[in-house]
């Protein structure tokens, strides 16, 4: 595939945001570091490792929920908005992080859980104790159709989207687990009590939010059945979701009674929207900051399930990666992620088994941190943290990954090859305890943690990685320091993106160009930086387009820039070039 480079109009600067040319980290805190030896993380944990986060480079933290919770999906189910989980600290100890954080420039971002809440929620225990009262309208309660279920719809963690309201003829909805009933935002009472807990947040001091599932707070209240999809009869819910148009008068009305009195960051988790929606979810005025890029996560999708999906293909990888960023361009800015809590480890999905080495993983880092957008490293990425070795299914914690094993089964798939397929995709591959050194539990707690470690740890982590210079963590500190130093980080926050060598194999190569208006603006001429990579084996030498000025990173000794660049197998580089030929 050969991609023709054009010079299009770039995002004028005058747009700019104060998190533009941020670098972001997510803190899985159940499983980042445990200062009191209960097997947990904590907050007091996310405090000590601040200067850590410094040095690496990051400015801005995305903390995944810690909010009191039962745990049924990993704090993903809330039962109290304005609680912290004793499981990870108190609220004087969140307070303590703010400060800290804020005396090292670091922004803390929460995550905002707005489309369910856990049936503990005391608005749900109300809404059961009284079915025809107020509270049983902040939910969807619905009477069956034809003495069966209110629709045919299945949860995203498998089954129907109804569950029987205990007492009634009703059902209550969940588009995900039973245990998180959706929240009924055609209410605006609701609306009212979710925007006031918002504010009160931002009045606390963190600087925005991750938004999760965002998408499917907007229903067809009529909720009609769907050609089924699978032997049980039901449909996926998701395929609802993107029969639904109006999420947009919801998204606006939420950011402008709370984000936008706070000039707050915001990231949306959004699948399912409708392409032509990009402008207003992250144009000038849209909806959020920014929002995940997912279209290399999505290449994994079955049609049933896990057990059907395909594996990542390198050229199908690179032109959704490219596609995506040309596309979004013209608009605004996504948030470029390798992996995150809900997904596998990168290195473990995206590269072949002979580049699942440090090489390898320095190579995907680069392309990744130097994309246009804002860069999201997850906790571990940096050190080349890998999917982890299950032995049963037991070991999982994850309600995925135990359904998606059932479904597996249920297709016929054999016990065995149903056990490698979820292992590869379970999400507790990211959710295995942070390998902070080689000592017993990885370094993450004094205790037993709560979750299997990942049994490489002596091998991957923190503390020996700090005392080699070579290392992975290095290279990462190397990495964000150049993304972020004062010559380039204009170019790489707002220089253009434009595909190269798209027609050569195993060939993962752009340009970051600032043309010489934009230099101006900023002060300096323009710029051309060039990011190749070789995901292949071989070494490969390719003509440079144009002339090298300056090597700026490399990952391996061998790869040359003279005449022609050559980069050796799993060999990335970083070469300012000539703004013109």
């Amino acid at each position: 595939m050969q991609w023709k480079i054009k010079e299009e109009t770039r995002m004028k600067t005058k747009m700019k945001k104060w998190w533009h040319d941020k670098v972001a980290y997510q803190i899985y805190p159940k499983s980042f570091y445990d200062t009191n030896g209960d097997g947990i993380g904590d907050i007091q944990g996310i405090i000590s490792k601040l200067d850590y986060l410094k040095e690496l480079g990051i400015d801005l933290i995305w903390i995944s929920p810690i909010y009191k919770s039962p745990f049924v999906d990993q704090g993903y189910d809330i039962s109290d908005y304005y609680g912290i989980a004793p499981e990870f600290g108190t609220m004087e100890e969140f307070e303590e992080l703010l400060a800290e954080a804020k005396k090292r420039d670091i922004y803390i971002v929460m995550d905002l859980v707005i489309n369910h809440c856990s049936d503990q929620h005391e608005w749900f225990q109300k809404a059961l104790a009284d079915p025809e009262g107020e509270y049983a309208d902040y939910f969807y309660f619905r009477e069956g159709k034809n003495g069966g279920l209110p629709s045919n719809y299945r949860s995203y963690f498998g089954g129907s989207c109804w569950e029987p309201v205990p007492g009634t003829n009703k059902y209550y909805f969940h588009a995900f687990a039973k245990e998180q009933p959706d929240l009924n935002w055609e209410n605006p009472k609701l609306r009212q009590e979710i925007y006031d807990m918002i504010n009160w947040w931002m009045e606390k001091g963190v600087a925005g939010f991750r938004i999760d599932a965002i998408i499917n707070i907007k229903k067809d209240v009529n909720f009609p059945d769907l050609e089924p999809d699978g032997p049980d009869g039901l449909a996926g819910y998701s395929r609802a979701v993107e029969q639904t148009h109006g999420v947009g008068e919801l998204l606006e009305d939420l950011k402008n009674n709370t984000f936008a009195k706070y000039d707050a960051f915001t990231v949306g988790e959004v699948f399912n929207m409708h392409e032509e929606e990009l402008p207003e979810f992250i144009g000038e005025d849209g909806h959020f900051s920014t929002i995940f890029d997912f279209s290399a996560h999505c290449l994994s999708d079955g049609e049933h399930g896990w057990y059907d999906a395909p594996g990542i293909d390198f050229n199908q990888w690179r032109k959704a990666i490219v596609n995506s960023q040309l596309e979004v361009q013209k608009v605004g800015y996504k948030a470029n992620i390798i992996e995150n809590h809900d997904e596998p480890r990168g290195v473990s999905r995206f590269l072949p088994e002979y580049a699942r080495n440090a090489a390898g993983t320095k190579m995907l880092g680069t392309i990744s941190l130097l994309l246009r957008g804002i860069p999201f490293l997850y906790q571990g990425q940096e050190i080349g943290m890998q999917n982890c070795v299950w032995n049963s299914s037991e070991e999982w914690d994850d309600i995925s990954s135990k359904d998606q094993y059932q479904t597996a089964r249920a297709a016929g798939v054999p016990k065995e090859e149903a056990l490698r397929i979820c292992a590869e995709m379970s999400r507790d591959n990211a959710r295995t305890p942070m390998q902070w050194s080689g000592e017993k539990g990885a370094g993450f707690t004094q205790g037993t943690p709560w979750m299997k470690v990942n049994p490489n740890y002596s091998q991957i982590n923190v503390k020996d990685q700090q005392m080699d210079e070579d290392s992975v963590l290095h290279y990462y500190q190397k990495l964000i320091a150049l993304r972020k130093s004062k010559e380039l980080k204009e170019v790489f926050t707002y220089g253009r993106f434009a595909p190269v060598y798209g027609e050569w194999d195993n060939i993962m190569a752009f340009y970051r160009i600032l043309d010489e208006e934009a230099g101006q603006e900023v002060g300096n001429a323009g710029k051309r930086v060039l990011i190749a990579a070789n995901f292949g084996k071989d070494s490969v030498e390719l003509p440079l387009e144009y002339q090298g000025k300056k090597v700026l990173l490399s990952n391996l000794p061998e790869n040359q820039a003279e005449d022609n660049l050559t980069l050796a197998g799993c060999g990335v580089m970083v070469l300012e070039c000539a703004l013109h030929e």
